[in-house]
């Protein structure tokens, strides 16, 4: 006969099945008190579960808020593989070269202020960098990134060393997922002068947003690229039938 699984994980079964089928990302959970009153469970079982949902990337806590399902809702993985412009660029034997345009200590505004579930107002990085290959500019990029995470970031640091190393090395910041989305559109002024192109000529708007392992957005990037050098490939697997 199998042995029934500890009574922390039978409730982490019973929470997970609640809010992966009929809760919202960032909905407040019930708290301590009413999870033991509902599931009839000690205060040590609820929090035995409760950390094993944070770990599963399935909450997140807010410091005298309480709990709340997250937008995330895949375990924790190692981003090292993930898309990097630099290491993209050494592996098709290409020289890569970023180019700090502008670093400044600024306030979040309104339509950045819900994205990062910040007050308006609150202190970011915005900065903005040229991305090239061989000397040949390929990506322009704005990224804000808040002060309260990365305290005392520098110019000269960005200057040194790619961004999500100082993240790990200098922060400690584990990167658990990078959302991006992509479209088609044309080179304005700007940066058809930035890229080396034409006015009108074809780029890729991206739009990256990166979490850490506490589920708070740590980077928001909006970047346009040359579509002259950027190509993205995926593959679909076909659904059961």
């Amino acid at each position: 006969m199998a042995k029934e699984p500890p009574l922390y994980l039978q409730l982490v079964d019973q929470l997970e099945l609640k809010i992966r089928q009929s809760m919202s990302a960032n909905e407040k959970l019930l708290s301590e008190r009413e999870l033991i009153d509902v599931y009839q469970v000690s205060r040590i079982t609820v929090r035995q579960a409760l950390k094993e949902l944070e770990t599963r990337g399935l909450i997140y806590k807010k410091q005298g808020k309480g709990t709340f399902v997250s937008a995330i809702r895949e375990p924790a993985t190692d981003l090292a593989a993930a898309y990097s412009f630099t290491e993209h660029m050494k592996s098709l034997g290409k020289q890569p070269k970023t180019q700090m345009l502008a670093f400044e200590e600024t306030q979040i505004t309104s339509s950045l202020a819900k994205l990062f579930d910040m007050e308006v107002g609150t202190p970011v990085y915005e900065l903005e960098r040229l991305r090239l290959a061989d000397n040949v500019p390929l990506m322009f990029e704005r990224s804000f990134i808040p002060m309260a995470e990365f305290p005392q970031l520098s110019k000269s640091q960005l200057e040194k060393q790619p961004l999500y190393d100082v993240f790990a090395e200098s922060y400690g910041q584990t990167i658990k997922l990078a959302e991006e989305e992509f479209y088609a559109s044309i080179a304005l002024d700007y940066e058809a002068e930035l890229l080396h192109i034409q006015k009108g000529d074809p780029v890729l708007h991206m739009i990256r947003k990166t979490y850490n392992d506490k589920n708070i957005l740590i980077e928001y990037t909006f970047s346009i690229a040359r579509a002259d050098h950027f190509r993205y490939r995926i593959t679909h697997y076909p659904t059961s039938r």
